[in-house]
């Protein structure tokens, strides 16, 4: 198979970026779109050009790193996969593929088409984990948790931080990332204890680091590679504003004004 590869070239965070053209021929169907782009690379060093820097790790769909914007699709244009799962077979031959960066004030370009993703760690580091010291690994039934709860619970906890959501998203909102983790903690009895500062903390670091607000227009579920439902968007919502409300309660012997 044949490509036209439209890609963005960016020196650093300061420099103005720019599209370049590549031409890639004889790529295998079942090649994967990041082996691709190391083809693409080797070709490159082999001419003394510059390779193409970009994001990955694991190549597993686990870690999230693999963070392209593909043909006006974050992952590029398959369902429920992260972009190292994504191979060329996907694509028509001859076809052009525009690739660029996550675009968002929040992910800054450092270079090429790899962004600096540090604001979900600061959202993390805000209030998303449980400090309460728990012991060793309890067996499975000692704390009695509704399935309903477990199931939720693990459905949001499958969030890999990917930042598909904020790519998707036309304000560039990180919602979705925040209420998955906001949610996982929130059906766990573990996590019940913090719960009110926790997700007024995450909140206040999400507008803070500068994401956008949401709207509601689903564009983060369905391009979510894990398939986290907006649903958790609610929960964080319903979460806030107990939040808020109990920090408003009197304390014993006092009284507040509604």
């Amino acid at each position: 198979m044949n490509f036209t590869l439209k890609i963005w070239r960016q020196e650093n965070a300061k420099a103005k970026g720019r599209f370049e053209i590549y031409k890639i021929t004889d790529i295998s169907s079942d090649c994967s779109f990041l082996e691709m782009l190391d083809i693409l690379n080797e070709q490159l060093v082999d001419k003394i050009e510059k390779p193409i820097c970009f994001d990955h790790d694991c190549r597993e769909g686990i870690c999230g790193m693999c963070s392209l914007y593909i043909n006006g699709r974050p992952h590029g244009n398959d369902d429920d996969i992260t972009t190292c799962q994504l191979h060329m077979r996907k694509f028509k031959d001859g076809q052009t593929i525009t690739i660029e960066p996550w675009r968002s004030k929040a992910f800054p370009v450092i270079k090429d088409l790899v962004v600096d993703r540090s604001a979900f760690d600061k959202i993390i580091q805000a209030g998303g984990y449980i400090s309460a010291t728990t012991g060793g690994v309890p067996d499975g039934n000692a704390i009695p948790i509704r399935k309903t709860d477990a199931d939720t619970a693990m459905d949001a906890a499958a969030c890999i931080g990917c930042g598909a959501c904020v790519a998707s998203c036309k304000n560039a909102s990180a919602m979705l990332f925040v209420a998955a983790k906001v949610s996982h903690l929130a059906h766990l009895p573990q996590g019940k204890i913090e719960a009110h500062e926790r997700v007024q903390a995450m909140v206040k670091r999400m507008d803070e680091l500068g994401f956008g607000n949401c709207t509601n227009t689903g564009a983060c579920e369905a391009e979510c590679p894990k398939g986290i439902k907006i649903d958790h968007i609610a929960k964080l919502n319903r979460e806030f504003i107990a939040a808020r409300l109990g920090a408003q309660l009197p304390k014993e012997g006092g009284s507040v004004a509604i």
